[in-house]
């Protein structure tokens, strides 16, 4: 089979276009292309679409560019007139939205200098720069400037799915052949007898459509609401007089928006104030140069990248007022990429479909010929009734049930129901997954390079310990009122002036007048740490003035800032990876507030104090500053500090982390930190996490960027904790470990982590601590930071696969048996004994209700105890072959006896022993279905009956098919061509599908032949179990 499909071979992540075309093209047999191709991407539509984002690129990159240029060389001009309309002049605006529109999308400097900068365009749109809008100011704004919200596409209604559903091409058939014979029955038998086989027919597809079209509608619903989620994002802004988080659907013309490194610009703007602003404006103009923002180059465009320093920005524009507005109206049409396992059921579906048409051609012939052979022996060959008619068209309508029936169009589409359930609960455990793809992926990750802080820990920080003037002290944390750290007066404004001017962090009140403290966790445990030293943030502040700020970045691993003092001296403050700070430092901060020679000794002491700190898995960051006598300085210096203290920061490891770690162990998944911190620290964390274990290795990004191919190829197996570590060494560690065959799943929180969460087969960015560009590049974001919420979304991706496996072979089954025995019998008898009806219910039993039941299996937590299912095993396994090949097997003898010899076996007499016999045979067949579908919850184990009571969903299927199969049996005769069963008859129906039950248990017991080729447990499955482990 795997020989066959090798036109549906597609990566996961970032397949070709090549590829792509060529599975599409490889696709040949489809009843029902729009609802199989749904949610399949349209490459030309695509291409359009791309095509079209590329213009509105140009066009802004002219606007940037060249009309830039020109207003430099035309001094007079015309400028367009604005008339405002009557209700913005009540509400007290004096812009027009479209001319601030203008000016910003423009770069038009001259316009803004016209309305007075930044603080006469605040004025027109009736705002402080400083208290922002006021919260009841928000409709009127709203009504005059527009919503942030962008043109989408109306959802899909219910109606719309009923119509796709009746797209099927063998269904429309059916009908035409359904209403031609209600014509004919009616013309030869009259009302109403005429009418009952082709309004069974018609009734049976209504049911198929519907049934369909519900569980389609019902998957769009959670797609809906997963959308819903993915576009989610909170911005600060200043409303009301102080900071605070709102929706950026919520975000309106003239607010006061706080922008940080990695942040989305959220719509168009003015820049205010900030440092070192740089932002990556490649998304809406395609140029990779980085843009600075300050008075002189202040237009900010809603859809571009914070990459550098910090900002606050005045919203001018907002929705489809921006570029970025009409660019996401293309994207918002791009459509979903497929998954690797629907392509390759799309091709499992097309082989098959092949070979259900190939039957279904013969059948019709042979029971063509024979109905003709016969015609000739009785010497009528030359004369044709409309009852040998309408015997004809039911030939050809068994024949086109069967292509219905062979042609497995719910196999792709099964995909997407297990990952639209998959998703939904995901959801609610905190993972919110962006691509479908990497769900499935997850299933097979063999590998998770994992962040610590946040991740692993619970990201409350506080500080623990101090080393200040020569001496180390422990912080009481859990006494209130202020901490005594017994130090000078003058000691202590010096860190005081470190901790509140060196600090991208803010100290606002809320509006119940209590203290917050708006920033990262670590610089929010040094603010309150300065608060509980007896500090005023405000007060300090207010002393200084901030002339330049380097923010703290992943590269760095430091923050400078360069302050002049009340008495107009320059100072630079620093801080930062303990290691590169002192380096920097040439004295330190004795115990009268002086500054005096680092010796060597006391290098060595530090160096000393910050390993025992690190040991104590506490984060370790250096407090300097530097004084400087020329007022010149432009740059921040990079040495010459003097050592003010080590801080030692606590961030707990987070409960229930250690038993994940576990279970990754136990699943066969690697687990790797990769931090930023101290190697000491990283290792003790990692101690406690278990994911540092005996023999292996912890080394730092330095040494491991310095190593060779070969050195990274003996190093890389034993490798667990890398500190220290640069983005780039992430990056190169992903790569590396793909190059090596392993399925990568990688967390980044940072904007320099982009590139590695995008490399990974599976790139994971964390909710809370993650900047809006690692979100954009990742494929699931782990809402709540929390590791364990990673093992959980492995265990859905593993439980995904799984159970479209068991789909597969529930539905293959049918699919032999059905087409077997109607072929058979049709040679031998010259009659199908399942008629059309009855084949549209089995199909609706193997195709959406079988889906549902299985599809949508919860992970178990044997998933988890299993390797995972390596790249390239073949998805239809021996054990799925052994099971289907055997049930088959028993399936096709039963009935076989049944259809040849049943009337002796069951002593059957009378006008309606054919009917009854043809009803038992159908009857046999369902619950041979029911019973296989309840053994194909468990490919390999005996025991199918664990935690069926933990899935309702299948207990509602099995229990709704069973009462329509009695309902169809005992009262829909008319429609389907069924007789009511006596009690002894309905009891023989159950038992002979029964003991499929056992049969499964027999051939679960032959063992399989494992591929010597490949290594140990390729297709994604334990070895047979013996003994008690086969329960």
């Amino acid at each position: 089979m795997e020989k066959l499909l090798k036109d549906f071979d597609l990566d996961g992540k970032n397949p070709s276009e090549e590829a792509r075309r060529r599975w599409r093209s490889a696709v040949t047999i489809v009843k029902n292309p729009r609802r199989r191709f749904r949610n399949v991407a349209d490459l030309a539509k695509r291409n359009e679409l791309e095509k079209k984002k590329q213009r509105i690129q140009e066009t802004i990159r002219v606007a940037l560019y060249v009309q830039k240029a020109a207003l430099q060389f035309i001094d007079a001009y015309s400028r367009t007139v604005y008339n405002l309309p009557d209700d913005a002049k009540e509400a007290g605006f004096s812009i027009h939205p479209d001319e601030l529109a203008h000016i910003v999308r423009g770069h038009d400097i001259k316009g803004l200098r016209i309305n007075g900068g930044v603080e006469g365009i605040a004025q027109k749109v009736s705002v402080s720069l400083n208290e922002g809008v006021c919260t009841s100011d928000v409709p009127i704004r709203q009504k005059i400037y527009g919503f942030n919200r962008y043109a989408e596409k109306p959802p899909r209604t219910f109606l719309t799915f009923v119509w796709e559903a009746l797209q099927d091409l063998t269904l429309i058939i059916l009908m035409v052949c359904a209403a031609i014979s209600i014509g004919v029955g009616v013309a030869t038998e009259g009302l109403p007898n005429g009418m009952y086989d082709g309004l069974g027919v018609i009734l049976s597809i209504l049911l198929v459509v519907m049934v369909t079209a519900i569980s389609d509608y019902k998957q769009s619903l959670q797609f809906r609401d997963l959308d819903r989620e993915k576009k989610k994002i909170s911005v600060q802004v200043t409303r009301d007089g102080y900071r605070q988080e709102v929706s950026i659907y919520d975000l309106i013309v003239g607010d006061v928006v706080h922008l940080s490194i990695g942040d989305q610009v959220p719509a168009d703007g003015i820049f205010i104030s900030g440092y070192s602003l740089l932002i990556d404006e490649s998304s809406l103009t395609g140029e990779s140069e980085p843009v600075n923002k300050y008075e002189e180059n202040p237009f900010l465009l809603s859809g571009s990248k914070v990459q550098d320093g910090s900002g606050k920005m005045l919203v001018t524009s907002v929705g489809m007022q921006t570029e970025w507005g009409k660019l996401m109206e293309t994207l918002s049409e791009r459509g979903e990429d497929e998954t690797p396992l629907q392509v390759k059921l799309n091709g499992v579906a097309t082989i098959i479909g092949k070979i259900g048409l190939v039957f279904a051609v013969l059948t019709f012939l042979v029971l063509t010929v024979r109905f003709l052979v016969d015609k000739a022996l009785h010497n009528q060959f030359t004369h044709f009734s409309t009852s040998d008619a309408l015997t004809l068209l039911n030939y050809f309508a068994v024949a086109v049930t069967i292509i219905v029936v062979a042609v497995p169009e719910g196999l792709p589409l099964a995909v997407t129901l297990s990952l639209a359930f998959a998703m939904k609960k995901l959801m609610n455990d905190k993972a919110l997954v962006r691509h479908l793809a990497a769900c499935e992926t997850m299933g097979s990750a063999s590998c998770i390079c994992t962040d610590k802080t946040g991740t692993l820990t619970t990201n409350h920080m506080v500080v623990n310990k101090i080393w200040i003037c020569g001496q180390s002290k422990e912080m009481d944390t859990e006494r209130e009122g202020n901490f005594q750290l017994d130090v000078s007066e003058k000691v202590s404004s010096i860190l005081l002036q470190a901790i509140f001017q060196n600090t991208s962090s803010e100290v606002v009140k809320d509006k119940e007048g209590k203290t917050r403290i708006l920033g990262t966790p670590t610089e929010s445990a040094l603010l309150e740490f300065g608060l509980h030293l007896g500090g005023d943030f405000h007060e300090q502040r207010a002393e200084s003035n901030i002339i330049k700020v380097e923010p703290f970045n992943s590269v760095r691993k430091k923050m400078s800032v360069l302050t002049t003092l009340p008495d107009g001296r320059l100072r630079a403050f620093c801080k930062g990876a303990s290691e590169i700070v002192l380096r920097m430092c040439q004295k330190v901060v004795n115990s009268n507030g002086d500054s005096v020679p680092l010796s060597e000794e006391d290098f060595m002491n530090i160096t000393n104090v910050i390993d025992s700190f690190a040991s104590e898995a506490l984060r370790t960051l250096c407090l300097a500053f530097k004084d400087l006598d020329d007022s010149s300085y432009e740059n921040i210096p990079d040495d010459g500090y003097t050592l003010i203290a080590i801080v030692g920061i606590k961030d707990p490891v987070r409960p229930g982390v250690k038993e994940a770690v576990q279970t990754c162990l136990a699943a066969g998944i690697t687990v790797r930190m990769v931090t930023g911190d101290n190697i000491n620290t990283a290792k003790a964390i990692a101690r406690e996490c278990g994911i540092l274990t005996e023999g292996g290795l912890a080394i730092e990004g330095l040494e491991f960027r310095n190593k060779s191919s070969n050195e990274m190829r003996d190093i890389i197996p034993k490798l667990q904790v890398m500190a220290r570590s640069l983005p780039l060494d992430k990056h190169t560690l992903v790569k590396t470990l793909r190059n090596y065959g392993e399925v990568v799943a990688v967390t980044g929180d940072g904007t320099n982590d982009a590139p590695a969460l995008h490399e990974a087969d599976i790139g994971l960015a964390m909710g809370i601590a993650g900047t809006e560009v690692a979100k954009e590049n990742a494929d699931v974001i782990i809402m709540d930071d929390n590791f364990t919420t990673i093992v959980k979304v492995a265990k859905w991706g593993r439980a995904v696969y799984i159970n479209i496996q068991k789909f597969v072979q529930f539905q293959l089954t049918v699919n032999v048996v059905a087409l077997m025995i109607n072929f058979v019998s049709a040679c031998i008898s010259g009659a199908a004994p399942l008629t059309a009806v009855q084949l549209l219910w089995v199909n609706l039993i193997m195709d959406t209700l079988g889906a549902l039941a299985l599809a949508t299996e919860p992970p178990n937590d044997g998933l988890m105890k299993r390797p995972p299912v390596a790249k390239g095993a073949n998805f239809i396994t021996k054990a799925m072959w052994r099971n289907i090949i055997g049930q088959s097997i028993y399936q096709l003898l039963v009935l076989g006896v049944l259809t040849f010899g049943g009337k002796k076996l069951l002593r059957l007499n009378g006008s309606d022993a054919n009917l009854v016999l043809n009803t038992m045979i159908f009857n046999i067949f369902v619950f041979s279905q029911v019973f296989n579908e309840v053994n194909s919850r468990n490919i390999e184990k005996i025991n199918v009956f664990r935690g069926i009571f933990d899935s309702w969903i299948f207990i509602m299927v099995m229990a709704s098919t069973v009462a329509f199969q009695a309902i169809i049996v005992e009262f829909l005769g008319t429609f389907a061509r069924t007789v009511p069963l006596s009690w002894e008859l309905w009891l023989l129906s159950v038992v002979i599908g029964f003991v499929s039950m056992p049969v499964g248990v027999v051939l679960k017991c032959i063992p399989v032949v494992q591929d010597s080729s490949k290594a140990k447990d390729q297709d994604g499955y334990e070895p047979l179990p013996s003994g008690p482990e086969m329960a």
